[in-house]
C-alpha cells in the first residue's frame, strides 16, 4: 500500500510527476509539486532525504559542533572559565548525532506523509521516457524527474575497504577515534573531517594533488585557512599526488609521487563524489550522458523532453541546497509557472572547519578573467577590527571583489561562524548592490555583520574600523 491505494494492482494510474530519488532535490521537487495540484509518486531506494540528512551536511556538521565545543572546553581557561576536559566519548557524540538526524527525518516523513505524495520504498529503474519500475510494479508519470544522488569516488587502484581505508560514509559511523589519519583530498569534505578530528585528538595530515586546500575558493581565503590549520597542527602536503596505499602492522601507508610515504591509523579517501546513474537505465532510454552524469540545460531539462534531472546526479554545485533549488525550479517549471534559470555563482558556499571558510560569487581571479585585470577592484577587512569576532577569539577576513565603478561581484570570508553571514553575502551579490548602497544599511553592534558593512565602508571610500 502506498499512499493508501494499491498501487501494484492500479496499473492504469498515471502520475503527473514520478520522481526517482528522495534526498534534497527528490524531496523539494515532490514537496512543490504537491504544493501546486500534481499527483506525485517518490521513490527512493533508502531513506527520506537522501545523503545530506543521513551520510553528509546533517551528521558532518554535527561532529563539528561536537569539535567545537571540545576546543572551547580546552581553551575555556583563556576566558576565565575554569573546566576540565576529559576526552572525547564517541559514543556519546554518534548517540547526539543520531538524534539530531532522527529528529529531523521523522519532521521530512511528516512533511511528505501529509502533501498526498506517493511514496515508494525500493529501487527503482528508468524503463521508458515515461516510466519507472520498482521490484516489477510500473509507475507511470507524465513527467520524469531523476534524482539519484552521488556516492564517494576513489581513485584507480585504490581500494577502498571500509577497514583501514575508508570513505566519508565509513568515518562518519566510526566507532572510535584513531591516533592518526591521513585524508586524500583537501576539498571541503577533506577538510571538514581534518578538523573535527584534530579537535578529537587525532594526528591527520591532508594530501592533496592542487596548490591549495579548499582549491575552488578564492586563494586568499585557501591561504588564510592553511595558515590557522599549521597553527592548529593539522599537517597537509599540497602539490603532492597519491601513488600508492599499503597495509602495515599498525595501519596504512599512503605513498606519494613525489617519494614521501606517510604512515597512519587511519586513510579518508576523500577526493569528491560521483553521481549515481550506472545500471538504472539512463542511457537505455537515451538520456544524454557525460562521465556518468546526466546532461541538461538551464532549466534541468535533460535531451528527452519527458525527462529532468536534479541535484548531484547533474554537473552543477555538489551542494543540498542547489539540489532543493533545482528541484523547486522543475516542479514549477513542469507547472507551467515562470522560472528563471539559478546562477550558480550566486549560490553561498560554507566549508565548516575551524576556521570557517564562506563565499558566494565570483573569485578574484575570475573576475579578472572576466572583466580584465585593471576592471577589478579588490578590497580585504581583518576580522581583527570586529569587536564581535574579538571576544570570540577568531581571526580571518573578509574580502570583497568589484568591478570598478560598479556592483560586488564576490564576497570572500574566513573565520568562525562565517557561515552564518553568507546570508547578508549572497543578497550583496545576488542584488547588485553597490559597496555604497551597502555602506549606508546600518549593523547591529557588537555582531559580525558589522564586519561586512565596514569592509563596504571602506570599499566605498569611507573606512572607519579600518587600516590602510
Amino acid at each position: 500500500m502506498h499512499g493508501g491505494r494499491d498501487v501494484a494492482n492500479d496499473a492504469g494510474t498515471v502520475f503527473d510527476v514520478v520522481i526517482l530519488g528522495g534526498g534534497s532535490g527528490g524531496y523539494a521537487a515532490a514537496l512543490r509539486s504537491a504544493q501546486l495540484g500534481k499527483k506525485v509518486a517518490l521513490i527512493e531506494k533508502d531513506k527520506l532525504g537522501g545523503t545530506c540528512l543521513h551520510r553528509g551536511c546533517i551528521p558532518t556538521k554535527a561532529l563539528l559542533h561536537a569539535a567545537e565545543v571540545a576546543d572551547e572546553a580546552r581553551e575555556a581557561g583563556a576566558i576565565g572559565v575554569r573546566t576540565t576536559f576529559e576526552g572525547i566519548d564517541i559514543q556519546g557524540v554518534h548517540k547526539y548525532k543520531d538524534g539530531v538526524i532522527s529528529r529531523l527525518y521523522k519532521g521530512l516523513q511528516g512533511l511528505v506523509g501529509s502533501k498526498g505524495i506517493t511514496y515508494v520504498t525500493g529501487t527503482g529503474r528508468l524503463v521508458s521516457p515515461t516510466a519507472v519500475e520498482v521490484d516489477g510494479v510500473r509507475y507511470e508519470g507524465r513527467h520524469v524527474i531523476l534524482a539519484t544522488g552521488s556516492q564517494p569516488k576513489s581513485l584507480p587502484g585504490l581500494q577502498i575497504d571500509g577497514n583501514r581505508i575508508i570513505s566519508s560514509d565509513h568515518a562518519l559511523v566510526l566507532d572510535r577515534i584513531p591516533s592518526s589519519a591521513v585524508i586524500l583530498g583537501g576539498g571541503v569534505i577533506g577538510v571538514e573531517f581534518a578538523s573535527a578530528w584534530k579537535s578529537y585528538g587525532v594526528d591527520v595530515t591532508i594530501v592533496e594533488g592542487l596548490p591549495h586546500l579548499v582549491p575552488a575558493e578564492d586563494e586568499s581565503n585557501s591561504k588564510l585557512l592553511e595558515r590557522a590549520f599549521r597553527k592548529r597542527g593539522i599537517k597537509f602536503e599540497l602539490g603532492s599526488r597519491f601513488s600508492g596505499a599499503e597495509y602495515t602492522d599498525a595501519g596504512v601507508r599512503v605513498s606519494l609521487e613525489n617519494g614521501k610515504q606517510i604512515e597512519a591509523e587511519l586513510l579518508l579517501v576523500a577526493v569528491g563524489r560521483g553521481p549515481v546513474s550506472a545500471g538504472l537505465g539512463y542511457e537505455e532510454v537515451g538520456v544524454a550522458m557525460d562521465r556518468g552524469y546526466v546532461l541538461v540545460d538551464e532549466y534541468c531539462q535533460t535531451n528527452v523532453p519527458t525527462i529532468s534531472a536534479v541535484g548531484d546526479l547533474i554537473p552543477t554545485l555538489q551542494l543540498a541546497h542547489v539540489g532543493f533549488a533545482e528541484g523547486i525550479l522543475v516542479a514549477e517549471r513542469l507547472a507551467g509557472l515562470d522560472v528563471v534559470p539559478i546562477d550558480y555563482n550566486g549560490v553561498p558556499r560554507v566549508t565548516y572547519s575551524h576556521p570557517e571558510v564562506a563565499s558566494v560569487g565570483l573569485t578574484e581571479a575570475k573576475a579578472k578573467e572576466l572583466y580584465g585585470d585593471d576592471k577589478v577592484v579588490t578590497y580585504k577587512y581583518n576580522l581583527g577590527g570586529n569587536g564581535k569576532s574579538q571576544i570570540l577569539r577568531t581571526s580571518g577576513e573578509i574580502k570583497l571583489v568589484q568591478v570598478k565603478d560598479g556592483a560586488v561581484l564576490g564576497v570572500h570570508m574566513v573565520g568562525d561562524r562565517m557561515g552564518e553571514q553568507v546570508g547578508e553575502a549572497q543578497l550583496i551579490y545576488n542584488w547588485e548592490a553597490l559597496p555604497s548602497e551597502v555602506a549606508q544599511l546600518i549593523h547591529a553592534h557588537p555582531t559580525q555583520s558589522e564586519a561586512l558593512g565596514e569592509a563596504h565602508l571602506a570599499l566605498a571610500g569611507k573606512p572607519l574600523h579600518a587600516h590602510d
